[in-house]
C-alpha cells in the first residue's frame, strides 16, 4: 500500500548497511512509543488553551561512555540531570 511504502522511506530510505537498518528501526519505535503519544498530549493541553513546550533531546552524557552503544545519542530521561543541573555540581554525587 502507498502508506506503508511512504512509511518504509521515510525511516529505512536508502539503507544499505546494517546499522543504517538499525538506525531507522529505532526512529521507527522511538517515534511509535515516544513521539506520537507526546504529540498527542501537547495538543490536547494547547487546545485548552495552556502554553506547550516541545523539545528533542539528543546530547549524550558523558557518564554513558563505554556502557551505551556509540550509536545512542541520548536515552528517554537522560535530559533530567541537564535540566536539574548535574553537570554543575562539585565533586563526586
Amino acid at each position: 500500500s502507498e502508506v506503508v511504502d511512504r512509511v518504509y522511506k521515510e525511516y529505512m530510505g536508502d539503507a544499505e548497511s546494517p546499522a543504517q537498518v538499525r538506525d531507522g528501526l529505532l526512529d521507527a519505535i522511538g517515534d511509535v512509543f515516544f513521539v506520537i503519544s507526546s504529540v498527542e498530549v501537547a495538543r490536547y493541553h494547547r487546545d485548552a488553551g495552556n502554553p506547550v513546550y516541545f523539545y528533542e533531546f539528543q546530547h549524550r552524557p558523558s557518564s554513558v561512555e563505554g556502557v551505551v552503544p556509540a550509536f545512542v545519542k541520548a536515552d528517554h530521561g537522560d535530559e533530567i540531570a541537564f535540566v536539574f543541573g548535574k553537570p554543575f555540581l562539585a565533586g563526586d554525587v
